[in-house]
């Protein structure tokens, strides 16, 4: 894919973001990275590295266009990710990788469909069939310290989501509550987790804490798993659009097939080279 072959022990990376979640971005059939989850830890970090969610690696594959692979800021290998899979789309059109406008992408959590939206050559919008939620616990009450309970729905979509709604976000404690939850006995594999205030029946306003990022500007998961458990709790339409730190992104839970459609944006930020 790279025209100029960069000094060796320098790869070259694209910074892109979908809705504020940002990740750094390999094509690594052309540069194959050893131990990425220990190269995320290092360019994620903002002062000493690039900055970022996580590492998206881009490879060929064998089941579908492309594959996938993601790595959190902490080095851990995430099965999906909604905002990375919307960036890849971007990537392999705009880099001339693909000419097809519908897209199929391999991830640890099954294969999933992108469908670019373009203006010129330029991918604007991408829509991702996320597949088929599954509801694990409608009303989940965790206690998360003695005497203070916590309820909240869980839901997996490509990956563990734990969502609470509650009549204020500005009155969560994200950095406490967050870290908490994701660490609860409840969940020995960990688990993502999204505080969502209802604004309308078509409308939400959420902020997330991802495992093994803490803290981001979006989850594209979450917001799937956020539509998932208000729809199950009679709180929203099946159809809603979904506000986030980084942006917003509009879901469709479709009763014909029961997947899940996500549209957002793709956004490229810079490109550069870092050393191994």
């Amino acid at each position: 894919m790279n025209t100029t072959t960069p000094p060796q022990g320098l790869i070259p990376f694209t910074k892109m973001h979908g809705t504020g979640n940002d990740y750094i971005y390999v094509y690594a059939e052309d540069f194959p990275l050893e131990h990425p989850g220990e190269l995320s830890v290092a360019w994620s970090a903002p002062h000493t590295g690039i900055g970022a969610d996580g590492l998206v690696l881009i490879e060929k594959s064998l089941l579908a266009d492309f594959r996938m692979r993601i790595f959190n800021a902490d080095g851990s290998e995430a099965r999906m990710c909604g905002n990375a899979s919307r960036c890849i789309g971007k990537y392999v059109y705009e880099n001339k990788l693909t000419d097809k406008t519908q897209l199929t992408l391999e991830t640890l959590s099954g294969i999933k469909t992108l469908q670019l939206t373009l203006r010129g050559q330029i991918v604007e919008e991408v829509t991702v069939d996320m597949g088929v939620p599954t509801l694990k616990h409608r009303a989940l009450s965790l206690e998360v310290e003695p005497g203070i309970s916590l309820t909240g729905t869980v839901v997996d979509v490509g990956n563990p989501h734990f969502v609470v709604f509650v009549d204020d976000l500005r009155e969560v404690d994200l950095p406490r509550e967050g870290p908490r939850l994701e660490n609860h006995a409840a969940f020995p594999g960990r688990i993502n987790v999204e505080f969502v205030q209802v604004i309308n029946p078509g409308e939400m306003q959420m902020r997330v804490w991802e495992r093994g990022s803490g803290i981001t500007r979006a989850c594209g998961t979450g917001a799937c798993a956020t539509l998932v458990a208000a729809v199950a709790l009679g709180k929203t339409r099946s159809e809603a659009q979904v506000h986030m730190d980084g942006g917003t992104l509009t879901l469709g839970w479709d009763a014909a097939t029961n997947h899940i459609f996500m549209t957002g944006n793709a956004v490229r930020v810079f490109e550069g080279q870092i050393a191994l």
